[in-house]
């Protein structure tokens, strides 16, 4: 799809979007995906899986309820439906995950392994909501004074449980992981630049339990949690200095890219089948090799669909004829 700015091209992805993980990639409330003046809104999408038709919608009525169906099933939990129709976008805020903080790095980890193990998802909402609750009662302590050792015994066995789970399923993927962003970073900059990323946890090192205990004084001084997998990142480097202070534009995208790369190339190898793929508006701000080199990975190489959003009409064309890739290109 091409057209101008602000006419409608990422509502498109985002509906895509939407009917995968029930949710908006771009906004946080459901209401402000309404058209203005509405308060509500109906997406109907029709899928191949598997070799048979299956049709998702996504309603969200005027009361506020969401409600969420597959083939007319209506889901009791969202969280049913996560990893039903994988998929990987990449959108130009995206690069956030290089620049920015762990948080943005961990949400990145996490939508992958949740799309390929419930129980994933389910021991990660556990695991924050638990946190929550600790943290919680180690500020009650400092107001009240009121110290209950057994109490915190407590959260931390439930801590440990769902931590040590999420934990070994981030160390099991990441191994894959990083090993193919390194390969696509290569492929897209066309070059070997020293770049090195590596998997960070303070329980690589220490056993949850023991973690705890360690920096317990710590957490009765801070009023929160300062160890366990909330404080997991993903290490980036350019020649031994920290990649995002060093990178130029072209080099953050590439890595972005790489990593997205990485993700769908697991999605695809577990699930069986090729997730579908969403790019965003990405071509800015990228070399014409660059850009040769990421059209010619998801159109050539890659055997799913993909969907693609540019300003540029003369410019998509273009560069699509050259690959000789059938493709329908829809104007805005």
């Amino acid at each position: 799809m091409s057209g101008k700015n602000g006419i409608g091209k990422t509502n498109l992805l985002d509906a895509l979007y939407y009917l995968c993980f029930t949710k908006s990639y771009f906004s946080k409330s459901d209401q402000q995906n309404a058209h203005y003046g509405m308060q509500g809104f109906r997406i109907d999408g029709d899928f191949e899986l598997n070799g048979a038709s299956v049709r998702a919608i996504c309603v969200l009525r005027e009361t506020g309820k969401k409600e969420f169906s597959v083939d007319d099933n209506v889901y009791e939990k969202f969280a049913q439906h996560i990893g039903k129709f994988p998929c990987v976008i990449i959108a130009p805020d995206d690069v956030q995950i290089i620049t920015e903080g762990s948080e943005e790095r961990r949400r990145f980890l996490d939508s992958l392994i949740c799309q390929l193990d419930p129980k994933y998802l389910q021991s990660l909402m556990e695991y924050n909501r638990i946190l929550q609750q600790r943290n919680g009662f180690l500020k009650s302590i400092a107001d009240t004074g009121r110290y209950d050792t057994q109490l915190l015994q407590v959260y931390d066995e439930q801590l440990c449980e769902t931590g040590n789970y999420v934990f070994e399923k981030r160390a099991e993927l990441l191994e894959d992981l990083l090993r193919l962003v390194k390969e696509y970073y290569d492929e897209i900059s066309g070059s070997g630049e020293p770049v090195s990323i590596s998997y960070s946890s303070q329980l690589a090192q220490t056993p949850f339990a023991g973690l705890l205990k360690q920096f317990r004084e710590k957490d009765l001084l801070l009023q929160r949690t300062n160890a366990g997998i909330h404080k997991d990142d993903i290490e980036m480097t350019f020649n031994n200095q920290m990649f995002k202070n060093v990178a130029s534009q072209g080099q953050r995208k590439s890595l972005l890219f790489a990593l997205k790369l990485a993700e769908f190339e697991i999605l695809h190898h577990r699930k069986g089948f090729a997730p579908l793929l969403l790019l965003d508006d990405v071509f800015e701000k990228l070399d014409e090799i660059r850009m040769d080199n990421l059209l010619h990975w998801v159109c050539i190489k890659n055997s799913g669909q993909v969907f693609i959003t540019d300003t540029h009409n003369e410019r998509i064309h273009e560069h699509l004829d050259e690959l000789k890739v059938k493709y329908q290109l829809i104007t805005l």
